[in-house]
C-alpha cells in the first residue's frame, strides 16, 4: 500500500460531494490532468485514493480486473469500504454483494442471470410501450409553461420501464423513487436525511422485495424478479440476500443513468440551440447524438477499484492495496481522446465514451438506456423547437451521480 505521509495535501479534494453540487469543475479537472493524470487524493481520515483523469488510462485498468478488483471483499465499487460500512454506506446490514462488486469468474456468472431481459428481442418487445409512456407524459407536459422536468418527466420515465422489467404495476415507480434516492444519496440531507431515514427505507425496501421473492418462487413469470429469484448458482437457490443486494443493483442502475441523462441532457439541448436543431432536423443523427448525450454528461461520476499486487497505470507506480477511482466524468472530457471536449456535438466521431463504464463491468443495461433515450428525445423533437431554462437546476450533493434534484424548463412548442 502507498505511503501517504510523504504526500503534500490535496488541492483539489475530488471525495467532496459539496464540490459536485455546485456544478462539475470541468476547467480544474482538466488543470489537474493535464498535469498530473494519475492524481493523489488524500482523504481526512489520512488514507486516500489514486484518481484515474485520462481516458486511455480508465480504458485499460477496466481491462485489467485481475489487477484491479472490484470486488467487496478488497473495498468495493465505490469510494468508501463496501466490506466496512455496507453496499448503500450505511451500516452492513443482511444485504449480499451485488455482481457489480465482484471479479472474474463470479462476476459474469452473476451478471448473466440478468442477460435474457436486454436481449434485441427483449428490446424490440419494450420498444412500442416505452414509446407510448414517453407519449403519455410528454403530453401531460403544458406548453410554455415552467415545469419541473425531473417530476414529471426524467424521474417517472425509466422507473415506469424499470416496473414493466421486475414486473410490478406501473404506479410501483414512486416506491422505487423513494428508495433508489436514498440509495445512492449518502451525502445529500434531501435524499438521507439521517441514519434512522435510511434505515426505514431499507426496511420498507426489504418487506417488498422478500414478499417478491417468495411470490416469484411459486408463481414465477417472464420477469426479471422471476429470473433473479429463480436463478442456481453452482447448483444452488439463490440465497434472498443475494436477492436483495441484486435487487438494489437493478432499482439504482436500472433508472439513475437514464434519469439523469435525460434532466442533464435537456440542459444542454438548452445551452447548444444549434445542436437540437440539428438532433430535430436530422433524425439519422439520433443514435450518436444519444452517444454524445452520455459523454457530454457523465451520469456516474466515478468507479472505484482496488489494486491487488504493485502495479502501474500511465507512468504512476501504484501499491498493492492502493484504492485507485475511475472519474467517467474526467475521462469524458479527456481532450487527448476528445476534440474540443467541453462542446456538445451530436456529430462528433471519436473513440467511445466511458459513461456507462467499460470492460467486463460496462453496464448490462446500456442498450436498454440508449433506447430510451432515443426515442424519448425523439418524441420531444415532434413536439419541441426549443426549451428555455426557467429557474437554475438543483443538483445533487454526491461524488457519484451526476444528479439534478429539479429542473424548471419552458419549453417552445413548435408554430
Amino acid at each position: 500500500m502507498t505511503d501517504v505521509s510523504d504526500k503534500s495535501p490535496t488541492e483539489f479534494d475530488f471525495k467532496d460531494p459539496a464540490i459536485w453540487a455546485a456544478g462539475i469543475p470541468h476547467e480544474t479537472i482538466a488543470t489537474i490532468r493535464q498535469s498530473t493524470p494519475v492524481y493523489w487524493n488524500q482523504e481526512q481520515d489520512g488514507t486516500g485514493f489514486w484518481a484515474v483523469l485520462r481516458h486511455e488510462d480508465i480504458v485499460e485498468v477496466s481491462r485489467r480486473p485481475d489487477v484491479f478488483s472490484s470486488a467487496t471483499a478488497n473495498g468495493g465499487h465505490r469510494i468508501f469500504n463496501e466490506n466496512e460500512v455496507g453496499l448503500t454506506g450505511a451500516g452492513q446490514g443482511a444485504v449480499g454483494i451485488p455482481f457489480i462488486s465482484m471479479d472474474p469468474p463470479d462476476h459474469q456468472k452473476y451478471r448473466m442471470r440478468l442477460a435474457p431481459g436486454f436481449s434485441a428481442r427483449k428490446l424490440k418487445e419494450l420498444s412500442a410501450r416505452i414509446q407510448q409512456r414517453a407519449k403519455d407524459l410528454l403530453g401531460n407536459l403544458a406548453a410554455d409553461t415552467a415545469v419541473d422536468w425531473v417530476e414529471a418527466l426524467a424521474a417517472p420515465f425509466p422507473l415506469m420501464t424499470l416496473a414493466e422489467l421486475l414486473g410490478v404495476p406501473s404506479s410501483d415507480w414512486q416506491k422505487l423513487y423513494h428508495w433508489t434516492n436514498a440509495f445512492i444519496g449518502e451525502d445529500d440531507p434531501d435524499f438521507r436525511a439521517s441514519p434512522e431515514d435510511i434505515a426505514d427505507r431499507m426496511a420498507e425496501f426489504g418487506e417488498y422485495v422478500a414478499w417478491l421473492f417468495e411470490q416469484r418462487r411459486k408463481e414465477p413469470g417472464d420477469d426479471m424478479i422471476s429470473a433473479l429469484a429463480n436463478a442456481k448458482i453452482d447448483g444452488g437457490p439463490v440465497p434472498f440476500e443475494q436477492f436483495m443486494a441484486d435487487m438494489v443493483l437493478v432499482t439504482v442502475g436500472g433508472n439513475e443513468t437514464v434519469r439523469n441523462s435525460i434532466s442533464n441532457g435537456i440542459l444542454a439541448f438548452a445551452e447548444f440551440p444549434d445542436q437540437w436543431s440539428l438532433f430535430c432536423e436530422q433524425p439519422e443523427l439520433r443514435p450518436k447524438a444519444i452517444q454524445e448525450v452520455v459523454r457530454y454528461v457523465s451520469p456516474v461520476l466515478h468507479m472505484r477499484r482496488t489494486a491487488t499486487q504493485d502495479t502501474s497505470i500511465g507512468g504512476t507506480r501504484i501499491g498493492r492495496g492502493d484504492k485507485v477511482v475511475l472519474w467517467y466524468v474526467a475521462g469524458n472530457r479527456d481532450e487527448a481522446a476528445f476534440t474540443a471536449p467541453h462542446r456538445f456535438d451530436i456529430r462528433r466521431n471519436g473513440p467511445r465514451h466511458v459513461g456507462f463504464g467499460t470492460g467486463q463491468h460496462v453496464c448490462i443495461g446500456q442498450r436498454l438506456a440508449e433506447l430510451q433515450l432515443q426515442i424519448l428525445f425523439g418524441e420531444m423533437a415532434t413536439r419541441y423547437s426549443s426549451f428555455e431554462i426557467a429557474t437554475p437546476s438543483s443538483r445533487l450533493r454526491s461524488n457519484f451521480i451526476n444528479g439534478i434534484k429539479s429542473l424548471e424548463l419552458r419549453p417552445a412548442p413548435w408554430a
